[in-house]
């Protein structure tokens, strides 16, 4: 008999390289260089994050700076994304969004700003295909 048995528990966090739990409470700057998923509570800014995906019982009441953010819980500051910003229906963010690409589901609630530039990765591509499209012609 195995002592480490698989007892059908599930855990939504299995990308996720830090998880602040329900439980948990994080008060400062959360510098995170990978995914990040937010369940409990964060008041600060969370900076260098890849992918910052905020539960529906997660609070962060700060700023967020990542590639991409997907909400379900609550944001009250700014939210600065590379590639795109997500809110699902239930969320809420009160604060300005800037990102290339943004994605509000209905039922979400949002009161802020809202800017979507082409991240500079995205500007480049874009201007190469011009480039090739306009030199094959």
């Amino acid at each position: 008999m195995s002592l480490f048995k698989n007892t059908g528990v599930s855990f939504e966090t299995k990308n996720c390289d830090t998880v602040i739990g329900n439980e948990a409470y994080f008060q400062g700057t959360l510098t995170a260089k990978g995914s990040l998923r937010i369940d409990g509570r964060v008041d600060g800014s969370i900076v260098d994050a890849k992918t910052v995906t905020i539960g529906k019982a997660g609070k962060v009441k700060g700023d967020i700076s990542c590639e991409i953010c997907n909400v379900r819980g609550e944001v009250r500051g700014n939210i600065v994304a590379l590639e795109h910003v997500e809110a699902l229906a239930g969320s809420r963010i009160d604060g300005d969004i800037r990102a290339p690409r943004i994605t509000l589901e209905e039922g979400a609630i949002f009161n802020g700003n809202c800017s979507m530039e082409l991240s500079r990765k995205a500007a480049r591509q874009e201007e190469n295909a011009v480039k090739k499209s306009g030199t094959g012609a």
